[in-house]
């Protein structure tokens, strides 16, 4: 075989054999087969993985009838995949170090999780990629490469009542990235993370120059989401302080209202928000008189 370069092709071959691949050797009726696959429904990943195969290793493997894999049965390439990169068992594989560039490291990833990824798009309750692997060593190299690649910061979490551990990507910043770095050539999966990045809403309120409008518009939010609190005190929440900042202003110049924003509050699932209170009995009337609270 001549020589094989480290190149984008071959990035991906592995990340494919690393996830839903096999490299194994059999033996039956008396013979030696040197097997080489990809295990997988989708005809993209499947396709995909033929055309590269074949431009490496200049064999192309086969799609199969039920089209539940492309495989190959082919010596030469066996030993030097093993040769090369070790073991492609499901606990024992490890991501390349002969990775050049990023678009290697970005194929290899694509690859894998095209294979292992899951993409969770509920609006404003999960937005998510997860992997889930019974390879703790090769969950952390993933983890790393995210990060040291493309800042994409995941998390690591053992599955219950299992060997396996997933690892999540969530965040708006962290979606986008993976998206714009990394992406799925799986269609499914392509479609739910586009789902996933527009179902962001803007969440940084646009506040009127004009005072008139400006005051309409400080009206408008107290009634839309200030809630009077167990005690008496106006509670209002939002995910951005400056947001809450601005409409403390607003109080304080149209209705002489003084109202206080906290610093960064969490709520029970981890979620970080910011709160504007209202406390002073005297206040809260002003509140109560100017109309700015809707009752219950």
């Amino acid at each position: 075989m001549k020589q094989i370069i480290f190149d984008s092709d071959l990035a991906a071959i592995h990340g494919y054999l690393c996830s839903d691949g096999y490299v194994q050797r059999l033996k039956e009726t008396g013979r030696t087969y040197y097997r080489i696959g990809l295990r997988n429904t989708n005809m993209n990943l499947l396709s995909d993985f033929q055309s590269r195969f074949k431009k490496v290793f200049k064999q192309t493997p086969t799609i199969s009838k039920r089209i539940d894999r492309c495989s190959i049965s082919n010596k030469e390439a066996h030993t030097y995949l093993l040769k090369e990169f070790g073991s492609f068992h499901s606990y024992e594989w490890t991501a390349p170090k002969k990775f050049n560039n990023k678009t290697e490291i970005s194929l290899w990833l694509g690859a894998f999780f095209d294979a292992e990824g899951t993409v969770k798009s509920t609006k404003a309750k999960d937005r998510s990629i997860s992997m889930e692997c019974v390879n703790k060593k090769g969950i952390r190299e993933i983890q790393k490469m995210l990060f040291e690649n493309f800042k994409i910061v995941s998390k690591i979490f053992p599955r219950k009542n299992r060997s396996t551990e997933v690892l999540y990507i969530f965040g708006k910043e962290n979606i986008i990235k993976f998206q714009k770095e990394i992406g799925f050539l799986h269609e499914k999966k392509s479609l739910k993370l586009d789902d996933a990045v527009n179902s962001y809403i803007t969440y940084e309120w646009i506040f009127p120059d004009k005072k008139s409008e400006l005051k309409k518009f400080v009206i408008q939010k107290m009634r839309e989401k200030s809630k009077m609190g167990k005690y008496g005190c106006v509670r209002f929440c939002s995910n951005k302080r400056e947001n809450l900042l601005k409409l403390a202003d607003g109080l304080s110049e149209f209705f002489r209202i003084e109202a206080r924003v906290s610093n960064e509050r969490f709520n029970g699932i981890g979620t970080k928000f910011f709160e504007l209170n209202i406390n002073k009995k005297s206040e809260v009337g002003k509140v109560i008189s100017n109309g700015l609270i809707i009752s219950n």
